[in-house]
Parts: structure tokens; C-alpha cells; sequence
């Protein structure tokens, strides 16, 4: 494998994380609530832009991912309750509602942030390289890969060991029989929405120092936590994780080998599951 093979290897498997933190709450948002929600770049850049000012005051690294993931998770949880709720089953009107957060949250960011780009730096504790023989692994891009891993290991003992999980799951799979049997389906709304906000701030944060903040950073991120959703089916973790891992590699070796047809690569695996698979790689029939 040549050095430039080699390098967009870990570029595509740290890009794959972030989109996996990026993409499981989207999914799980759209398997239970049925919610195309539009502003999830949005709570992405959001909430980068916000780890960033927290940086800015002297914050830790890790501490203002979680503060701003914390933040983004009371922001989304206040749309669902307030906005989203009332639009239940309505999906043009929630498209619409979403997508005008969408464009409110980029020049809100703007008047606030400017439009300058913000390059954080690197955690002193995690800056430098792993060599192996002659192989140079960037340590804070395979940290990346570790937080997405531990967090899709935690989001699955969740989903599938616990009793919210169970809910979630009854959630996903028939919302009626589950109100019906006592489930408070609305509660696990917000749950899965904060939690999604959550997880979009969280991965802005530790994503800034590999991709910057800018304006625009949301419309970038969106369609690609969109192709994941339907490469891999909505409401199913295992799907994220791997559609975020195969459009990582999509991403990286198509601009970087094939310019004039990176979207082509990029969204024609997405044009072939909807016509051979819609409901996914690993989603369900009917869901």
C-alpha cells in the first residue's frame, strides 16, 4: 500500500467515526420518530461552534465536548417538546420546520462566530504519530475511531440490554402497540432526540481539530449522515456504523483519486439500496 493509499485509509476510518456519531442519532431519530430532521448538521456545526468558545475560556478539550454535547441535548430536546411535537405525522410541515432551523442556526452562527474559519488545535496529550515500521498513524485521528467504537458499543448495551432500550426497540418497530402497552412513547421522543443532538455537538467538538469549523460545515455533514441513514437502514445502530465506515472510504478515495466523479461514487451505492434494498442494508422490511 503507497504512503497516499496508506494516509486516506486514516483519513476514511477517522472520517467514519465522526459520521457514525453523526448518523446514530440521526437514524435513531428518523426509525422511531419518523422525523427527517434537517438541522441534524446543524447541531453538528452548533455545537463545534460552541466547543470552540468553550476551548476559547480555557475549558479541556474533553470537557467541552461533553459540555457542548450537553448543550446541543437541551437545545433539541426543547425543538422536539415545543415545535416538533405538535407536528406529529406531519412530515412536510417538519421538513419545513427543519430545514428553516437549518438556515436560523447558519447565520446565527455567523453573526456570532463570523465567517472566518476556526482551526482548534489538536489536545497536547493526543498531538503526533504512531509509527509502525514505516507506517505513521496520526494518534488523534485513531482516537477518533476509539470514542466512535466505545460509544457504538454503549449505544448498543443500551438498545439491546436494557429495559429503555427494549422501549426504544418496540418504539421503532410499531409506536401504536407500544402506547398501547403502556410505553411513553413521547418520553422516549425526546430521549432519542436529545440524545441525537448530543451525540452531533459531541462529535462536532472532537471533529474540529481533523475538519475546522466554517460556514457551511453543516450542509457538508447533513447529506452524508443522510447517505449512511439509507445505506444502512434508519433505527438500526449496526447499520450507522457500517454505512458511516464505507462512505468514509467513499468520501476520501473519491475526491482524492477521483475529482470529477466523487459524488458519483459517493451517491450511487445510496441509488442502488434504494432500488435493490429501500429499507436499507440492515434495516427491516416495512421499516
Amino acid at each position: 500500500m503507497s504512503t497516499l493509499q496508506l494516509t486516506l485509509a486514516v483519513n476514511s476510518v477517522a472520517m467514519g467515526g465522526l459520521l457514525f456519531l453523526l448518523s446514530a442519532g440521526f437514524s435513531l431519530i428518523f426509525g422511531l420518530m419518523r422525523i427527517p430532521n434537517l438541522m441534524h448538521g446543524s447541531f453538528f456545526m452548533l455545537g463545534a461552534y460552541l466547543g470552540s468558545s468553550f476551548l476559547d475560556f480555557g475549558l479541556w478539550f474533553w470537557a467541552a465536548a461533553i459540555a457542548s454535547g450537553l448543550g446541543m441535548a437541551l437545545f433539541g430536546g426543547l425543538i422536539e417538546r415545543l415545535l416538533l411535537r405538535r407536528l406529529a405525522g406531519q412530515t412536510l410541515p417538519q421538513v419545513l420546520l427543519t430545514l428553516g432551523f437549518s438556515f436560523i442556526i447558519a447565520d446565527v452562527c455567523l453573526m456570532i462566530w463570523t465567517g472566518d474559519p476556526i482551526q482548534p488545535q489538536t489536545p497536547a496529550h493526543l498531538r503526533g504519530a504512531w509509527l509502525v515500521g514505516e507506517m505513521v498513524f496520526p494518534i488523534y485521528r485513531l482516537v477518533i475511531v476509539l470514542v466512535a467504537v466505545v460509544i457504538a458499543a454503549l449505544l448498543w448495551l443500551m438498545v439491546d440490554r436494557t429495559r429503555i432500550g427494549a422501549m426504544i426497540r418496540a418504539g421503532v418497530d410499531d409506536p401504536e402497540i407500544a402506547r398501547v402497552v403502556g410505553i411513553k412513547v413521547s418520553q422516549l421522543f425526546t430521549l432519542i432526540f436529545c440524545l441525537g443532538a448530543a451525540l452531533a455537538g459531541f462529535a462536532g467538538v472532537i471533529g474540529a481539530p481533523y475538519l475546522s469549523i466554517y460556514p457551511g460545515l453543516d450542509a457538508q455533514m447533513l447529506p452524508l449522515a443522510l447517505i449512511v441513514v439509507i445505506l444502512g437502514g434508519s433505527g438500526s445502530l449496526l447499520g450507522a456504523f457500517v454505512g458511516s465506515f464505507i462512505i468514509g472510504f467513499l468520501f476520501n478515495f473519491g475526491q482524492a483519486m477521483f475529482p470529477n466523479l466523487a459524488y458519483v461514487i459517493l451517491f450511487l451505492p445510496m441509488v442502488l439500496v434504494l432500488v435493490l434494498r429501500p429499507q436499507g442494508l440492515f434495516g427491516k422490511v416495512g421499516a
